[in-house]
C-alpha cells in the first residue's frame, strides 16, 4: 500500500475572497470613500473660514442631521425593493397639520404632534398597502402621493387661514412637554462650562456677552443619531432585518422561505412616513412656523443619500450607516461650498455628479455580488 498523500481537492462552487475584495462589496465602502474625500477637502479649502469651528460643525450637523432622518427610512424601504417618493411632500403635510391643530384649532401642542404622527403613519400604511395589492411600482403610487398631500398642504391653510404659512407655533408650543422633544436642546451646561473655559466661541457684545455661541445640541441632532442606531440595529441585529434584504432581493423565493414580504414592505413605508414626521416636528419647532413648500425636493435626496450610502437601486442590499455617511457628505458639502466662497447653486451639479458616480460603483459592486459580466 502506497503511503503517498492523498492531494486535496478544491470544490470549485467554493471561491474565496481576498481581503480586499471583501471590502469591495461593503455597501458603506463609497460613503465611507466620499466622506474622506469631502472633508480632506474643506480641510484644505475652508479652514480659516470658520467651518470647523463650534459654530460651523454646529451649522454642517444640523444640515445632515436633517438628511439622515429621511434617509433612514429611505434607506430601509430601499433595500426591501421599494420607493418612496411622497416623502418631501409628508413633510409639508405633517408641519401643516401640527399648525393647524395646535394654533387654528387650539389642541395642546403634544395632542396635535401625536395625531399628525398617526395620520402621516396610516398614510404610509395606504401607500405600503396600494402597493401590495395591486402590484403597481411604489414609484407610481407614492409618486400619486406626492401630489395628493402636496395639494392638501397648499389647499387646507389656504381654506382656514386664507394663507400657506401659519406662524406663532413657538408660542402655543411654549412649556410643552413633547414639543421640546422634538424642539429642545440638550447639554447646555457642558457647553456653557466649554464657553467659560474658553474652548469654545462666546459672544463678545449685546445681552448675550460671555454665553456659548453654541448653547447645547437640538434634538434634530439627537433623533437623527437615535434613528441611524434604531435602523442599524433593526437591519443587522434581528429577524426582521433578515427579512428586509429578503423582501428587497428576491421576493418570491422569500414568500416560499416564509418571510411575510408583505407585511415587511408595508411597515418599511410607515416607518418611511415616521421619519417624514420625525423631520416635519423638529422643522416646525426650530422655525416655529409652518409652510405648504417645506420639504421640498427631499425625497430625492434621501434617495440620493442613500445610493451614495451603497444601497442598490434593485433592493436587497444597503446599509443604514452608509446611508448616514451619504447625509453627512450632503450637509457637508451643502455648507461647506458657502464657506469656501463656491457659488451655493452649484451644490445641484454636486448632487447629479455625485449620484452618476455611486450609481456607477454600486452597479459594479453588484456585478461583483453576482458573478456578472
Amino acid at each position: 500500500m502506497s503511503n503517498a498523500p492523498i492531494p486535496s481537492v478544491v470544490d470549485e462552487r467554493i471561491k474565496t475572497r481576498s481581503r480586499f475584495r471583501e471590502a469591495m462589496i461593503r455597501p458603506e465602502l463609497g460613503g465611507i470613500v466620499g466622506t474622506i474625500a469631502v472633508f480632506t477637502f474643506f480641510l484644505l479649502f475652508a479652514f480659516d473660514s470658520g467651518m470647523f469651528n463650534s459654530q460651523g460643525i454646529m451649522n454642517w450637523s444640523i444640515v445632515s442631521a436633517q438628511f439622515m432622518i429621511i434617509a433612514v427610512g429611505a434607506c430601509l424601504l430601499m433595500i426591501a425593493g421599494e420607493f418612496d417618493l411622497s416623502v418631501g411632500s409628508m413633510i409639508g403635510f405633517a408641519g401643516m397639520l401640527i399648525a393647524i391643530f395646535s394654533v387654528t384649532m387650539g389642541w395642546p401642542v403634544w395632542m396635535a404632534i401625536l395625531v399628525t404622527f398617526a395620520i402621516c403613519i396610516a398614510i404610509g400604511g395606504l401607500n405600503g398597502f396600494i402597493v401590495v395589492r395591486t402590484g403597481l411600482p411604489s414609484f407610481i403610487v407614492t409618486l400619486a402621493f406626492l401630489f395628493i398631500l402636496r395639494g392638501f398642504a397648499i389647499f387646507l391653510p389656504q381654506q382656514i387661514e386664507r394663507k400657506t404659512i401659519i406662524g406663532g407655533i413657538k408660542d402655543v408650543a411654549e412649556g410643552d412637554w413633547l414639543a421640546a422633544v422634538f424642539g429642545g436642546k440638550i447639554l447646555g451646561g457642558m457647553f456653557n462650562w466649554l464657553g467659560d473655559a474658553g474652548l469654545i466661541a462666546t459672544f463678545e457684545r449685546g445681552t448675550r456677552k460671555g454665553q456659548p455661541v453654541v448653547d447645547g445640541i437640538p434634538m434634530l441632532i439627537i433623533w437623527a443619531i437615535i434613528l441611524v442606531i434604531l435602523g442599524h440595529v433593526l437591519l443587522t441585529k434581528t429577524r426582521f432585518g433578515n427579512w428586509i434584504f429578503a423582501a428587497g432581493g428576491d421576493a418570491e423565493a422569500a414568500r416560499n422561505s416564509g418571510v411575510p414580504v408583505n407585511k415587511v414592505k408595508v411597515s418599511m413605508f410607515m416607518f418611511t412616513a415616521f421619519c417624514a414626521c420625525v423631520f416635519a416636528t423638529c422643522q416646525v419647532m426650530e422655525f416655529g412656523s409652518a409652510g405648504s413648500d417645506r420639504g421640498l425636493l427631499k425625497e430625492f435626496e434621501a434617495i440620493i443619500a442613500v445610493v451614495i450610502g451603497g444601497a442598490l437601486l434593485t433592493g436587497g442590499y444597503g446599509s443604514v450607516l452608509g446611508a448616514a455617511l451619504g447625509a453627512l457628505i450632503f450637509g457637508v458639502v451643502q455648507q461647506g461650498l458657502f464657506f469656501a466662497g463656491v457659488e451655493s447653486s452649484l451644490f445641484r451639479v454636486f448632487l447629479g455628479v455625485i449620484l452618476l458616480f455611486a450609481v456607477i460603483l454600486n452597479t459594479y459592486i453588484r456585478r461583483i455580488i453576482t458573478g456578472e459580466r
